[in-house]
């Protein structure tokens, strides 16, 4: 294998491992100031408790996440010299304005939510706890940007071919951006929602039965209920973008080797680029044309008018479909979920278990849509600007490879080891929500539900 494939299995192993956990911590920083503004209102222990719990899980999958990015941000001048020399000059501050307009935040505030509790007032608090929810936010506006500006590029000219800005604001708002964003976010919520649905049952499925995992299984189920339904909608939307500006990604996610009208929907497919066609299909006559035309007689582009310049068809074939089959999954799971535990309060074992079987769900998905969108966007790391080939490194195959099996191993070991300490903590729930923020305030454990609710109006004064 030579450098330019290596670099690109080294940058798809850092990506994979990255996402995973901003994606948790996107919308759990947001799932974190429900539960303190929950307990500000009611002064209910079930929500103090909650918040205690998961702001460790979230400081956890922050720092994992910190790591793992600030390695991937090295591989731009190491694997791939050729980007920041083209391109550099929209890259660069996009990923700089992520640093100086919401990783400060994330990293200065968290301290404040971890250790502050007992020692500055609610409203402070709750304030810290709103500022690491919208850093995190605002770190996925900027990275969401630039990946976006990469899939469709705007507001910017070639100068001796280096790409030179001539509007941020159409750089930024590039016409792919906002349909990935509210894709992202909504996969952010759902892969959370799992999360939290699944420890949630792992700890009630162990007896641990108390009014906070009760609230917190109730509210992740009802939350992943609400946001599946809305991101079948946005995916929908930022298929039809894709379509009008990366008509070769959508060919080659639906199958379609010819450009037709009436072009069915293929449900299976072994993709076969050597004879140009789909062996063993299984399809709906007419319903691609449907869904993405409105019309069933739409003609629809096919992979014949990008000869040379469209994507591997069967990687990115298959990486939609389980996208799609796993959103189908969380639809069935959450809306069963809400069903039982509006009729019966409680969830039945064997549902309860499903769930601790889904708790990571949605890394699956995610990790799905975004070798779709990655994978799709080749032979392009900038589309119509700038091929992957002419970006990479000419650094010994050797070297890469080495490197490349160092991450591997170490991202290995910080998977097994991050789910390890997510279920221990799991186990350990009750004596996690006791421990005080502040050391000097040792053994004297969690507030009763009285003692919450005279704390909250003392610290609502004060």
């Amino acid at each position: 294998m030579d450098a330019f494939l290596l670099s690109r299995l080294q940058f798809a192993a850092n990506i994979t491992f990255h996402i995973l956990f901003p994606t948790i911590t996107i919308a759990l920083g947001w799932l974190l100031l429900f539960f303190k503004l929950r307990f500000n209102a009611s002064g209910a222990a079930k929500w103090n408790l909650a918040y205690r719990f998961w702001v460790k899980v979230f400081a956890l999958t922050f720092a994992i996440g910190v790591v793992s990015g600030v390695t991937m941000s090295f591989q731009f001048g190491t694997n791939w010299p050729g980007f920041m020399a083209t391109v550099g000059n929209v890259a660069g501050p996009l990923l700089g304005y992520e640093v100086l307009t919401a990783f400060f935040l994330e990293a200065t505030f968290l301290s404040v939510m971890l250790f502050g509790q007992q020692r500055v007032g609610a409203r402070l608090h709750t304030a810290a706890t709103f500022l690491v929810a919208g850093g995190t936010t605002l770190s996925a506006f900027w990275i969401i940007a630039l990946n976006s500006w990469m899939q469709t590029p705007t507001g910017f000219e070639m100068r001796d071919g280096v790409a030179h800005v001539t509007s941020w604001i159409a750089v930024i708002f590039n016409p792919s951006m906002p349909y990935r964003l509210v894709h992202m976010l909504l996969a952010s919520g759902l892969t959370m929602a799992f999360l939290v649905a699944g420890v949630s049952a792992y700890r009630w499925l162990r007896g641990d039965r108390g009014d906070e995992v009760r609230a917190t299984l109730r509210t992740a189920i009802t939350l992943a209920a609400i946001l599946i339904p809305l991101q079948i909608v946005a995916g929908d939307l930022h298929g039809l973008n894709t379509l009008h500006h990366q008509p070769a990604k959508l060919a080659a996610m639906e199958g379609i080797w010819k450009t037709e009208r009436r072009v069915p929907a293929v449900l299976f497919a072994l993709p076969d680029e050597a004879t140009r066609s789909n062996r063993y299909e299984i399809a709906i006559p007419a319903l691609a044309s449907l869904y993405l035309g409105h019309d069933f007689d739409a003609e629809i582009p096919g992979l014949d008018q990008f000869e040379g310049k469209h994507p591997p068809v069967a990687p990115v074939f298959f990486a939609f479909r389980i996208m799609v089959g796993v959103g189908m999954l969380m639809l069935a799971l959450s809306w069963t979920g809400v069903w039982q535990l509006r009729r019966g309060g409680e969830l039945k074992p064997w549902l309860a278990c499903a769930f601790v079987a889904a708790t990571f769900l949605g890394w699956i998905a995610l990790v799905a849509g975004w070798y779709t969108t990655e994978i799709g966007r080749q032979p392009w790391i900038v589309t119509g600007v700038l091929t992957a080939a002419d970006a990479a490194t000419t650094v010994a195959p050797a070297n890469v490879a080495f490197t490349l099996a160092m991450y591997l191993t170490l991202y290995l070991a910080l998977i097994v080891a991050y789910v390890s300490v997510v279920f221990h903590m799991a186990r350990k729930a009750k004596e996690i929500a006791a421990q005080p923020d502040d050391p000097r305030l040792a053994g004297q454990g969690a507030d009763t539900p009285a003692e919450s609710a005279a704390n909250h109006n003392l610290r609502s004064h004060a």
